[in-house]
């Protein structure tokens, strides 16, 4: 791709005259997490042969290689000079993914805020939200969404916050966008890299950080529940731990580590090395015999690789795709050693119907998620009215 991704303004131009809408994507991208980079991939997947694409990326020159788009960097930027990159779209997509809530809606936010100040519509795309406790963080979102062209949430905890605050804008509930990901090759060598090939049964782990997506994380606590959990499945499964990191670039791979140095069995783990895109990971997940997990997108991976799984559930959007799956989503803070076991236990005598009971509710979720794309294209039918000249038609 082009050079767009420098600090200075990326020109939004395009040829005079030229037939396909410009859309932009603004969300969490930039390689940080794969389960983001999972719904940028659907979404750019898409849209590709009908418009033009500028993703708002933290990494634009990872993004560009890994998904083959224009894209600019929404950190690098200054207010002026976003403005100047939003000026010469035709539509904004703010989504996917958990990006309302308190800490850094505003920032998220900015490019949405723009849009509406440019006239340029915007539609809200598979997201989620909260915590949102903050007065005048519910006032930013209230009035920065209900000035949207579309909204659709991607569970009913975020639908049932968003009308809580006050959103007026119809809520159209979807899935993840990610629920649409297909696998793609990985070479074997991969695969006898990553996974003990003289293992009978592997079982995959994912933890995760603290922070303002999940303030009422306990290190503590769950580090010794997942490692208490980790010991067990070794001792009664005979079987191997895989610690699959969904942030590499953040700190799944320290905890992932923090946790294992807690176990007594730690010899029998090993953590994910190589670095995969969402899709290849899918291929990986499908040697696991087990999955045990607190990243959602580990579990829509687990789920698509047709792998029963356990969930942690730390916030409202996981319990949502549990419940979805008309699966137990006990809180990660009302777990303690005795009941997880338990439930480890059920799940794993009762794994192929299990295994079952997700495939066979999981096609309902995709047409879900698939219902983002159809409302994106009724937007576009609707708002969308490709100018002639991005730089100068809304001046």
């Amino acid at each position: 791709m082009g050079g767009a991704h420098t600090g200075a303004a990326a020109p939004a131009a395009r040829a005079v005259g030229a037939g396909k809408p410009r859309i932009g994507i603004s969300g969490s991208y930039g390689g940080l997490n794969l389960g983001d980079e999972a719904i940028l991939h659907s979404i750019v997947d898409s849209l590709r042969r009908e418009a033009e694409l500028v993703v708002f990326s933290r990494d634009p020159a990872d993004t560009e290689v890994r998904h083959r788009v224009q894209s600019v960097d929404v950190r690098g930027l200054t207010r002026l000079q976003s403005r100047e990159v939003v000026a010469g779209l035709d539509l904004l997509v703010f989504g996917g993914g958990g990006l309302l809530f308190d800490d850094e809606a505003e920032l998220f936010l900015r490019e949405v805020q723009l849009a509406h100040e440019l006239g340029v519509p915007v539609m809200v795309y598979g997201i989620s939200a909260g915590p949102l406790t903050l007065p005048h963080t519910r006032k930013l979102v209230r009035d920065a969404l209900d000035r949207c062209a579309a909204i659709t949430v991607r569970d009913r905890h975020g639908v049932h916050l968003l009308q809580e605050i006050g959103i007026e804008t119809p809520l159209q509930l979807t899935a993840d966008p990610a629920l649409l990901l297909r696998p793609a090759k990985l070479q074997a060598s991969a695969l006898r890299h990553e996974m003990n090939k003289g293992a009978r049964r592997l079982i995959g782990f994912s933890v995760r950080e603290p922070g303002a997506a999940a303030p009422d994380l306990d290190i503590d606590h769950y580090h010794a529940l997942v490692a208490n959990a980790a010991d067990y499945v070794i001792d009664r499964f005979d079987a191997e731990v895989v610690f699959v990191p969904m942030e590499r670039r953040h700190v799944d791979i320290q905890h992932s580590h923090a946790v294992a140095a807690k176990m007594q069995h730690a010899a029998r783990t090993s953590i994910v090395k190589g670095e995969y895109a969402p899709a290849q990971l899918l291929m990986l997940l499908r040697r696991f015999d087990l999955a045990i997990g607190m990243r959602l997108h580990f579990l829509i991976f687990a789920a698509l690789a047709g792998v029963p799984f356990v969930s942690l559930p730390y916030a409202s959007k996981v319990s949502g795709f549990i419940e979805d799956l008309d699966l137990p989503a006990p809180p990660l803070t009302a777990l303690n050693a005795g009941t997880l076991l338990a439930h480890i236990d059920r799940s794993w005598d009762h794994r192929e119907r299990l295994r079952g009971h997700i495939a066979e509710r999981l096609p309902a979720l995709q047409a879900r998620a698939a219902r983002n794309h159809e409302v994106l294209t009724q937007v576009m039918k609707q708002r969308v009215r490709p100018h002639a000249d991005p730089r100068t038609s809304r001046e």
